[in-house]
């Protein structure tokens, strides 16, 4: 069985002075994704990067550039990103502004659009937007900062937007973020995430190879296996 499963090491994590050097590592390991966190200080209590940052590391490495706009206004600030090569957005259900016209503007653009949901946004917000969307991500932390505990009570979640798009047969991947390592990817894996973001969990450890490598190993064999 080919796997559907997708690391994506959080560039949140990273260690700024060679942040070059720590995305081609994750790479060679055999991460896909990497996703960049864009925060403003409004919609998160924390600022990051920008659109330059995503232009400069563009040429570094081929992995898709998962790009998480956790700020209050995406209609602003969407363009730039993709502009600056941006593979995916994804805006927040919360954020202000006409959501599914953002969304369709976006693929307009040949991008790959996302929604996501804090912990206390109900699934059922999201439903109709569905069948439009390349991927949701399910906030397993409060967004804002990297290495919060993990929320085991958003499973339910996931399983329902699961369902959903296994029914719908949607093209919609299914994406966790906040608090993943080697002991929940067996969870969201079970719950039926596909994309992972994991980032102190690879940054933080002494071997990020390594770290990248074990992750994937086990959402491999929780796919497999079911457990």
């Amino acid at each position: 069985m080919k796997s559907k499963i997708i690391v994506a090491p959080s560039m949140l994590s990273a260690d700024f002075s060679k942040l070059g050097e720590e995305i081609r590592a994750v790479e060679k390991a055999g991460a896909k994704w990497l996703h960049v966190d864009v925060m403003d200080g409004h919609f998160v209590p924390n600022l990051t990067v920008g659109p330059v940052v995503v232009k400069w590391l563009r040429p570094l490495t081929k992995m898709v550039f998962d790009v998480h706009l956790m700020i209050t206004n995406p209609e602003k600030y969407w363009k730039s990103f993709a502009d600056a090569g941006a593979d995916h957005i994804t805006i927040h259900y919360e954020s202000a502004g006409n959501i599914p016209a953002l969304i369709c503007k976006i693929k307009a653009a040949g991008l790959k659009a996302g929604i996501s949901i804090k912990p206390k946004t109900p699934v059922s917000k999201i439903l109709p937007l569905l069948p439009k969307l390349d991927l949701v991500l399910v906030m397993t932390v409060e967004p804002g900062f990297g290495g919060q505990k993990f929320m085991a009570d958003m499973m339910p979640k996931v399983k329902a937007l699961r369902e959903v798009i296994d029914r719908r047969k949607l093209k919609c991947r299914l994406e966790v973020d906040g608090g993943i390592n080697v002991e929940t990817t067996p969870i969201v894996v079970r719950a039926g995430a596909d994309v992972l973001v994991a980032g102190n969990s690879i940054f933080s450890a002494k071997n990020p190879v390594k770290a990248v490598k074990a992750i994937l190993a086990t959402a491999h064999s929780a796919e497999r296996n079911g457990i």
